[in-house]
């Protein structure tokens, strides 16, 4: 006996806005954390700046502990987006891992520079961590299929050569800019198209 494949009208209209549904959530990435972090380092940037350049404090990079404060909030944050969201992509999966990788070896790569140029660990980590920047930014556009983001990590690359030729303090502004040009901008691109996909 053959099986009946014919769907009635009603069920075609289940199984288009089932697609439909699930073509939304595939397209998770509302630009959140990249405007999260964009802001936050841009500030933290921008305070260490004034307070290295105009104000010769000593301590100026104290102003970097609110990244653990910030980190906490993205744990938070992912854990419960997680759990609410229905469609897990592999896309978010990669993401994930791309950014991880980003974290790792900012940390490694910092722990080096200090344990190997000792006084001249500050003359040298600006421009390191923009060339890492560029890294998860360019991957994440990438696999975004987001040209924005793209061109962020490459604007992060060039900034990257751009401050070697800088002072200490005005290397601090590039990271600035990096911010706006790589995650601040692109950021709220994607909170733009987000909106578009989700509304439409």
């Amino acid at each position: 006996m053959e099986a009946n494949n014919d769907f009635s009208p009603q069920q075609n209209l289940q199984l288009i806005e089932s697609m439909i549904n699930k073509a939304k959530d595939s397209f998770n990435e509302d630009g959140h954390l990249y405007l999260f972090w964009g802001w936050l380092v841009f500030f933290c940037s921008l305070a260490e700046f004034i307070l290295y350049h105009f104000f010769h404090y000593s301590y100026h990079y104290w102003v970097w502990i609110i990244s653990i404060v910030a980190l906490v909030y993205q744990v938070v944050y992912l854990s419960r987006k997680y759990r609410t969201q229905k469609v897990h992509t592999y896309t978010g999966h990669i993401l994930g891992y791309v950014w991880i990788t980003f974290a790792v070896l900012t940390f490694l790569i910092g722990y080096l520079i200090g344990r190997l140029t000792l006084g001249d660990y500050f003359w040298h980590i600006y421009p390191i961590i923009l060339a890492l920047y560029g890294m998860p930014v360019f991957l994440s556009g990438v696999i975004l299929r987001f040209k924005p983001l793209q061109y962020g990590g490459i604007g992060c690359w060039v900034l990257c050569v751009f401050t070697t030729f800088l002072s200490y303090d005005y290397q601090m502004l590039m990271l600035s800019v990096a911010m706006v040009i790589a995650w601040i901008i692109p950021g709220y691109l994607l909170r733009a198209k987000y909106k578009s996909v989700i509304t439409n």
